[in-house]
């Protein structure tokens, strides 16, 4: 009975693991790919290139305020259901219009829908395996770690859409993966709906989060959400114009999305031990050297290692967020705490792509951009490591 309970545990963390498939890999990072074809059929500058996914970011603090305010009325599973609805929605209708503005408000909804999805199924995630240290660490990386199921998909075929049809087929590949997160929200529906979460905490129930004692770690998720944003956002586009055929897009965004997945299994024995800061640290100083390896050789190798370096790391950061999060709050607090991480992390990626493509326009080409974003996870790593357990 023990085995089959298991079992069915598992498949509730495959199902929740479809949110971050469809609000990451298809509603943020799908547009790194298809940016050189807009780009090109829209006549936009480097700048307006980084405020759509700006714009995106915005809708992602707005979602995660709305998360910290209503997770604990509503409940994870609601606002998990309803975030996939709305990223899957706002998808379709960005495939429908070429207008700047109306393409950036679509971006904004997907973002607002795509906060609560992450951070609702992390907190669900975390509440499974809740007496074994090990497999709770695998279940909440197994979560995270779906971003790469929609990542691969993306990168087999988005970039040999554009090569086959022109660029002017971009509409089409928004289109496309609207449907496909149409298509995950049934199986993701069920898990939420499974998931052995508390009832919704009356208001006020929950003690204040000891922000104060947190500082570093979020200090530290700032930096992550500066820095790799600016990597998934412009790595297309610095590939391109280092002479990157479609073959070898399509290779490195299945590779990333290829790590993504296998990602759990590396780290897992590091989520399960670090009490304080020591994973967050470690993860985003493995970012960051992902992010500054093609800047040190732009070959075939160079761009595969940063692929996998980046690609095995970074959904590994918001996990060991989350581990913190779990390992050292009461878990009526889990849902308050991750949105505040969440909202912390967005405005680092609000800035982050359009300060790059603004940079990219001065100097004109993403080179600078990228190396800055480097630079940071550098930093954001020296930040999480001075995170001490919380004193409960």
């Amino acid at each position: 009975m023990k085995q089959r309970s298991n079992l069915s545990l598992w498949l509730i963390v495959l199902g929740l693991s479809l949110g971050p498939a469809v609000s990451n890999g298809f509603a943020r990072f799908a547009y790194g790919l298809v940016l050189p074809a807009m780009r090109d059929d829209l006549g936009w500058s480097y700048t307006e290139a980084g405020w759509i996914n700006t714009a995106n970011a915005i809708g992602y603090l707005l979602g995660a305020l709305l998360a910290l305010g209503l997770i604990t009325r509503l409940g994870a599973s609601f606002l998990f259901i309803a975030g996939m609805a709305l990223t899957a929605l706002a998808l379709i209708m960005s495939g429908l219009t070429q207008d700047f503005w109306l393409l950036s408000f679509w971006r904004v909804v997907a973002g607002i829908g795509g906060a609560p999805v992450f951070i609702a199924g992390g907190v669900m995630a975390s509440a499974l395996f809740r007496d074994d240290k090990a497999k709770n660490a695998l279940a909440i990386a197994l979560y995270f770690g779906g971003g790469g199921f929609g990542m691969i998909i993306c990168g087999v075929v988005l970039p040999y859409m554009v090569e086959w049809f022109g660029g002017e087929v971009w509409p089409l590949t928004w289109l496309l993966i609207g449907v496909l997160s149409y298509l995950c929200f049934l199986p993701s529906y069920w898990a939420a709906g499974s998931t052995p979460t508390p009832p919704p905490a009356p208001q006020g129930q929950a003690a204040p989060l000891p922000n104060a004692q947190m500082l570093a770690g979020l200090a530290c998720y700032f930096c992550f959400g500066l820095g790799y944003i600016v990597y998934v956002t412009f790595l297309i586009a610095w590939m391109r114009n280092n002479g990157a055929d479609t073959a070898l897009v399509a290779w490195t965004w299945a590779i990333m999305g290829a790590a993504v997945l296998i990602s759990p299994f590396i780290w897992s024995w590091v989520l399960a031990g670090a009490e304080g800061g020591r994973a967050m640290a470690l993860t985003s100083w493995a970012v960051g050297i992902g992010i500054a390896a093609p800047l040190l050789d732009a070959s075939v190798i160079g761009v595969t290692i940063s692929a996998l370096m980046v690609g095995g790391s970074f959904f590994m950061v918001p996990t060991s967020s989350t581990a913190f999060v779990r390992k050292n709050l009461p878990q009526l607090q889990w849902g308050k705490a991750l949105s505040l991480f969440t909202v912390i992390f967005s405005i680092g990626q609000i800035i982050g792509p359009t300060a790059a493509g603004y940079l990219a326009d001065l100097t004109g080409d993403n080179t600078a951009g990228l190396g800055v974003a480097a630079l940071v996870l550098g930093i954001g790593g020296l930040l999480g490591s001075l995170q001490k357990p919380l004193r409960r």
